[in-house]
């Protein structure tokens, strides 16, 4: 079934006024190796990004790796 101009304009305002955007670059190549891994883990790239991130963040946080 095909999205209405409407319906692609109301989530547009949507991912617009509720997400944040960041560009990451990555070597060539790389963006396929990162994407077998998320979908070896059944996530979306941007959900594996996401957890990624977070924990990392929550690591680094507890001092854990910390030499």
């Amino acid at each position: 079934m095909a999205i209405s101009k409407a319906q692609q304009r109301a989530t547009a305002n949507y991912v617009k006024k509720t997400y944040d955007r960041i560009e990451a670059k990555v070597a060539k190549g790389q963006k396929e190796v990162i994407q077998a891994h998320a979908d070896a883990q059944g996530e979306s790239l941007n959900a594996f990004i996401n957890r990624a991130i977070t924990e990392t963040m929550e690591r680094d946080s507890s001092g854990e790796g910390a030499e």
